[in-house]
């Protein structure tokens, strides 16, 4: 029961085995409780928190919380020698306790629904609530949608608006209001002319999202009852409130917190083994993709810096200390949502052709969209290529509007249509469209066929002056296998799609128990989607292309489950990538383990199939897809100012050809003629890949004995206020 459980002693505080952490992965919530101590606030708490610490010989506390819980532990480890001399005068403890256990190292791992701790991108079970947020706005959607109503929603965050904020960036919403940045005076009236606007164009509803904190500029409340009175007034539209309420803090966690917690559990215990009485206390923290240590109380004061500034009305500083990530999505939501008037968008005469090219993948819908309202914010002519290259071929390009985009963040698949084709046998017919349309720059927005089809292009650049304009790649695939960059939108969709089937398969194993599953899962040669499955889903084992794998191993795998049906945890989940092995097929797996298996489990195979392609995409995909299109666009406007020369666009060098990629804490800009190097074109993956180095984590969390490379765990570094011109890649 968190510090309760702390200062009461007793059966709270037990030792665990590996067994009683078993099937607890998919659990929403905290299976060991956790609970708001008003105890532990006292120092007579304290001392008795130390005192059952002590008697169990306990120096390492890893605290799981917000930033009260995390505040609290570092006091508890500034007074903790106070208190043991405390202890000891009052013959608690002796002499030798004291100096045997004089240091108490602590190490915070943040779990807070608002992702309001600054120093993280993402707090443990953010993505969570996202998830619970868009479901329920997917469906009201679809009911407004069918009555014309305005809906007001309100959503958690009493002191920071990350989730209303980028639940809005998610779904399209008409306006969000969030504690950070309260409207301007006079938001009363914009707000209902940008409501009946559009209206007037068609659209048959309106979603305003609130947060719970919302105030406006004099730090008075905005509820979500004030906004529904306003519309109702004014405009006279239907207008409902539906609070979500703790339905967010609850449900099973996305694929996403599921890694993340994993990831950050590790860290956090490689932290403990590297502290000393000398280190500050630290909190584990992802930055992008990169695991990082911080003082834990440079983010607390931090924190509590945004509240100072947003009690004192500073509310762009309040922004800024929020960090990289919310600025962005802040900036993201203000460039898509309002569109002005045509009289004051630029006018570049540009022309610029999108497309989407391979597989479907969910939140190319969301990237398409961010293209073209962020195109034509820039002022250029936005042209549609339907049914990628060979659409292109065949004349399939039509002018696209800021309100053709409308409600396409939380579609799945491709609305404009996609084609595995490569442009080569094409390009003669390519390059009569763009001349015909005067097409500008491109920018393609696909998997590992869109690569190539862009190294194809350039490499015709020779032949034909039609594609010197610059082009940009935006990486979507499930399969997460195209060089440059560490995800690829929709990978975290189709995770989640494997998450919940095994989650499922799982519940029906531990049913009939002493049943093993084998489960094939999709991604070509590349094995992210089994690997991250896999500890996404508690598997015990996942077979990939990049590892090789004999008879030997598969041999001990069946034994390691063999001896797994001995403890009270009687089920097994094998993944297997779709390509692993030519010769030991999922039947080929499935028929040795059944053999080796008799009279000790059974086993049952399953291919999830073309369901990893489909599906509303999550909310990460919808973000990074909005997020990652937008910028792209500011970089063809960029590349289009420096090419063009004498009334035409020029562009013949190899850095006018480029792969925008997420690289550990970054997005960046990469010459796809560069990334040929890194790439194994036989069986279509990059030839080094980050995600391999989560590899042993998962079999450790399967209990088999490996070792863990911690060269890659993260240092302590100190919290950056980033200047203003740093334009980084936080998601």
């Amino acid at each position: 029961q968190g510090y309760q459980g702390m200062v009461d002693g007793g059966d709270n505080i037990v030792e665990v085995s590996w067994e009683s952490v078993s099937s607890i992965l998919q659990v929403g919530g905290t299976v060991i409780g956790s609970a708001r101590c008003k105890s532990f606030r006292t120092r007579e708490g304290r001392l008795q928190a130390a005192c059952n610490l002590v008697q169990r010989g306990i120096t390492n506390l890893c605290v799981i919380g917000g930033d009260g819980s995390l505040t609290g532990a570092n006091l508890f480890r500034e007074e903790w020698s106070g208190l043991l001399e405390e202890l000891a005068q009052k013959g608690k403890i002796d002499a030798e306790a004291v100096k045997k256990y004089a240091y108490l190292n602590i190490v915070g791992m943040v779990g807070s629904i608002d992702n309001d701790f600054c120093g993280t991108d993402m707090t443990i079970g953010t993505d969570s609530a996202l998830h619970r947020i868009i479901e329920v706005v997917d469906a009201i959607m679809t009911t407004a949608q069918s009555h014309q109503r305005t809906f007001v929603l309100e959503v958690m965050g009493r002191h920071c608006g990350y989730l209303a904020l980028v639940s809005a960036l998610a779904c399209g919403a008409d306006w969000v209001f969030i504690p950070e940045y309260p409207p301007e005076e006079g938001w009363e009236d914009t707000m209902c002319v940008k409501l009946s606007e559009n209206r007037a164009r068609k659209k048959r509803l309106n979603i305003i999202i609130v947060a719970e904190g919302a105030i406006d500029c004099h730090n008075k409340p905005i509820t979500s009852e004030k906004v529904k009175d306003l519309v109702v007034q004014r405009l006279g539209f239907d207008t409902r409130v539906t609070i979500l309420g703790h339905v967010q803090r609850g449900g099973t966690p996305s694929a996403f917190d599921r890694i993340l917690a994993s990831r950050m559990g590790v860290e956090a215990v490689l932290a403990l083994l590297e502290a000393t009485p000398d280190t500050p206390a630290c909190v584990v923290s992802l930055s992008g993709n990169q695991a990082v240590r911080l003082p834990l109380m440079e983010c607390v004061q931090m924190t509590q810096e945004v509240q100072k500034a947003m009690d004192e009305g500073r509310f762009l500083e309040a922004v800024r200390l929020r960090g990289r990530s919310f600025e962005n999505n802040l900036n993201t939501y203000k460039l898509l949502s309002h569109k002005k008037p045509d009289a004051e968008l630029p006018k570049s005469n540009f022309n610029v052709a999108v497309l989407n090219v391979g597989a479907p993948a969910a939140g190319m819908n969301a990237a398409v969209r961010a293209a073209v309202r962020v195109g034509m914010t820039e002022g250029h002519k936005i042209f549609a290529v339907i049914d990628g290259f060979e659409g292109f071929a065949r004349g399939k390009i039509k002018e696209i509007s800021w309100g053709d985009v409308g409600g396409w963040t939380g579609q799945g698949g491709s609305i404009l249509g996609t084609k595995r084709t490569l442009p080569a046998k094409y390009l003669e017919k390519i390059a009569d469209q763009m001349r015909t349309n005067n097409i500008n720059a491109l920018m393609v927005i696909g998997g590992f066929e869109a690569y190539l089809g862009l190294l194809e292009l350039s490499a015709a650049r020779e032949k034909y002056d039609e594609f010197c304009v610059p082009m940009v790649m935006v990486p979507a695939t499930v399969s997460n296998n195209v060089p440059g960059s560490d995800f690829s939108i929709g990978a975290d969709t189709a995770l989640n799609t494997i998450t919940d089937t095994c989650d499922r398969i799982k519940q029906s194993a531990s049913g009939t128990k002493r049943r093993v599953f084998i489960i094939e899962t999709m991604g070509g040669y590349c094995g992210y989607l089994a690997n991250m499955g896999a500890l996404a889903a508690g598997a015990d084992a996942a077979y990939i292309f990049e590892e090789q794998f004999d008879i030997r191993e598969l041999q001990a795998n069946v034994e390691h489950l063999t001896e797994k049906m001995k403890t009270s945890i009687q089920r097994g989940l094998v993944l297997r990538n779709e390509n692993c092995n030519e010769n030991y097929t999922t039947d080929f797996i499935y028929q040795l383990y059944s053999e080796e298996g008799k009279g000790v489990f059974d086993c049952r195979k399953n291919v999830l199939g073309h369901m990893q392609q489909g599906g509303a995409p999550s909310p990460f995909d919808r973000n990074f897809g909005t997020k990652i299109s937008a910028k792209a666009m500011q970089w063809i406007s960029k590349k289009l100012k420096e090419t063009y020369r004498k009334g035409k666009v020029f562009a013949n060098t190899d850095d006018s050809v480029c792969l925008l990629g997420m690289r550990r804490r970054n997005l960046v800009f990469q010459p796809v003629a560069e990334l040929k190097s890194e790439t194994d074109f036989v069986h279509r993956i990059p030839k080094e890949q980050w995600w391999l180095k989560l590899r042993p984590l998962m079999k450790i969390l399967a209990k088999y004995k490996t070792s863990y490379d911690v060269s890659d765990s993260g240092q302590l570094e100190h919290v950056a206020m980033l200047p203003k011109e740093a334009e980084t890649g936080a998601i």
